[in-house]
């Protein structure tokens, strides 16, 4: 509990930046009431380097301003490890007009501005930003959310309006002004040297194509200069690890112009690789209960209707195509016929699929699965390689569930899916809970609902002994979910798998089943997904591997490299060996040198290369070749033959 005053007078640590009060993140110069819960935020903690980033990015727009006095401001927010800011400007940035801006920024940062708020009413606010027509707009949607060019959802404004001043500390002068919510840093020094900008792209304002297209500043900060070069070689590494650059060198897949963006074709090697994913994620699921269900690509508008899609996903749907126009013969219309949807949910089949007959609760639980191809509009600006496609597979199920059963599916479900992701060499996890926010016409369902659905994935997940981290607002419109974060080789986090509570869609579509009584009693379905979807996951382990994949899902396992021709034969011998037990192998009979060999095959990452000479043949052995550079010589035939199939048996991480 607190005394009257600020956060200043609480918190003297300079790495300090900002508190929590009552839950809500404030500045440090907020007025602090007796009985204040209040804590502190440090600005390396993840509430620390939004607001550091978010300031920075003040700092930025400032420094265009001085430098460009004819920009218009839109909007700057933080954004994982950086933050950029849109300009409405006459010419287009370029990285060259970097220098001028970071002398500007380093100017403005030594001297130390304080970011100071103040609350405004609208006419206010107009009149002190009426040079600003993307501000002016904002004020119109106070309160309000912007959808942003890549994707992000931008806060735009709050119950109140406020402008925070960049002042001089010494005189009060105001240099620069900004419609904001905050919080910011109490000073622009407090930015230190551990930022830098880092690129520069075009983003219609607000997400949208109708709207003017502006110019976007992107940039990183972090809490010290160590930390940002920290930052600077994950990304370098993350450059060489790129699946779409990797995807090209190990010839895996590709995205034709004459297809459009945003739809891949799978090469023969990354086809393999697919396969052998989706091969794996069929038996883990047979094991574990499911059946294996197929269900077409577009349905009539009506079944999107019922399932809620067409109000609350339609943004995210193609525009609908109109089939099954009736002419008479002289070419008039009888009949206008009706729209047909690509599906971008596989759910909405799969209810009817339950509903075909009626139900016992001795067939509960109910599990079917599906490869199931989906489609999705996303934003030109939002497509990223593998990872953000139009065109997607899901590694989709849905279960139907009696109430009583609810929690024990959950944690077998998520139980399922950690298993799955370690098979694939995955194995740093937590986990998020996504619930509703408090805007009412976002949510289906009633509070009771929510807040018991809720409370049993809340359950389940303090139960697997994995860290927990709450997602207020995060939820699908239909009911709660867990999602599973895994970090990958160098440090990333990636969203995964999820599982979803929906006691929505069997009301909307009258779902039953008869209770052991007689009477008939809703189920409730859950939706999940073990991988995501195949697209996704593909990319996310191909950087996850650096290329490098595993022997059991490599796209070829052996490549045998005879010393000299005359030895191709013995080698030959081998390598059907190996082909019998179901191992990708062949001989490399080409008329390169075998150091060249060796450097090719090292190069496209085949696990294993089996080299063999003289002495090889006369023991009835081997050479290993790892593709880490290591050799072994001399391992007998069948030793080695062991050696290889064993490790893809296991799907062994090593070779």
């Amino acid at each position: 509990m607190t005394e009257p005053g600020d956060g200043f007078g609480v918190f003297t640590d300079r790495a300090i930046v900002a508190m929590r009060v009552n839950g809500e993140l404030r500045d440090l110069a907020h007025r602090l009431e007796p009985g204040d819960r209040v804590s502190a935020v440090a600005i390396d903690s993840p509430d620390g380097l939004d607001i550091l980033r978010h300031s920075t990015a003040h700092v930025l727009a400032q420094a265009v301003q001085s430098l460009h006095p004819q920009a218009t401001l839109g909007i700057g927010p933080p954004v994982t490890d950086g933050f950029y800011y849109d300009f409405g400007v006459d010419s287009p940035f370029t990285v060259d007009d970097f220098g001028p801006l970071q002398k500007a920024m380093e100017r403005i940062i030594r001297q130390g501005q304080r970011f100071q708020r103040r609350v405004v009413t609208e006419a206010e606010a107009r009149a002190e930003l009426a040079d600003e027509p993307y501000k002016l707009e904002l004020i119109g949607l106070k309160g309000g959310v912007g959808d942003s060019s890549d994707g992000e959802s931008v806060e735009v404004g709050g119950a109140e309006l406020t402008i925070y001043d960049n002042v001089d500390a010494k005189t009060g002068e105001v240099y620069w002004k900004d419609l904001c919510r905050g919080p910011h840093l109490p000073s622009t020094r407090m930015i230190g040297n551990g930022w830098a900008l880092t690129r520069v792209a075009a983003a219609y304002w607000r997400g949208s194509e109708k709207n003017p297209q502006l110019q976007r500043i992107y940039g990183t900060a972090w809490a010290s200069k160590d930390a940002l070069r920290e930052h600077q070689s994950r990304l370098e590494e993350a450059a060489k690890r790129d699946h779409r650059k990797l995807g090209a060198e190990l010839d895996l897949f590709s995205f034709p112009t004459e297809i459009g963006s945003g739809m891949s074709v799978w090469h023969p090697r990354g086809g393999i690789v697919r396969l052998e994913m989706e091969q794996h994620a069929m038996r883990r699921n047979r094991e574990a209960g499911y059946s294996y269900v197929y269900t077409p690509h577009i349905t009539k508008s009506a079944l999107f209707e019922q399932s809620g899609h067409l109000t609350n996903y339609a943004d995210s749907m193609f525009p609908p195509m109109t089939l099954d126009v009736v002419h008479d013969e002289a070419g008039e219309v009888v009949s206008p016929g009706q729209d047909y949807y690509l599906k971008p949910m596989n759910c909405p089949f799969h209810i009817l699929i339950y509903r075909e007959r009626p139900r016992s609760y001795r067939e509960l639980p109910l599990r079917y699965s599906e490869f199931g191809a989906v489609y999705r509009n996303e934003h030109s600006g939002a497509l990223h390689g593998l990872t953000r496609v139009r065109g997607l597979t899901m590694d989709d199920a849905h279960l139907f569930v009696r109430p009583d059963q609810l929690e024990v599916e959950v944690a077998s479900t998520l139980e399922l899916v950690l298993s799955m992701l370690r098979d694939f060499g995955l194995t740093d996890f937590y986990l998020e809970l996504s619930t509703r926010d408090d805007v009412k016409d976002k949510w289906l369902g009633d509070d009771e609902m929510w807040q018991t659905t809720t409370e049993a994935l809340r359950r389940v997940a303090v139960a697997s002994g994995l860290e927990l981290v709450d997602d207020p607002g995060g939820a699908a419109f239909y009911g709660p979910k867990i999602s599973v974060q895994a970090r990958d080789a160098i440090g990333r986090t990636w969203q995964l798998s999820t599982v979803q509570i929906d006691p929505n869609l069997p009301e909307r579509f009258d779902l039953e089943y008869t209770a052991p009584d007689g009477s008939r009693q809703r189920p409730i379905m859950i939706h999940r997904a073990l991988l995501g979807s195949m697209e996704r996951f593909f990319a996310i382990l191909l950087e996850h591997y650096a290329g490098a994949f595993p022997a059991w899902l490599a796209p070829e396992q052996v490549v045998g490299i005879p010393v000299a021709e005359e030895f191709a034969d013995y080698l030959t011998d081998v390598i059907d060996q190996l082909r019998a037990r179901g191992v990708r192998a062949h001989v490399d009979d080409s008329d390169d040198r075998m150091p060249k060999k060796i450097r090719t095959h090292t190069k496209a990452k085949v696990p294993y290369l089996l080299i063999a000479g003289e002495d090889d043949r006369a023991q009835g052995a081997v050479s290993f070749r790892f593709r880490d550079g290591t050799q072994l010589n001399g391992v007998p035939v069948a030793d080695a033959i062991e050696r290889i199939t064993g490790a893809i048996e296991r799907r062994s991480q090593e070779l």
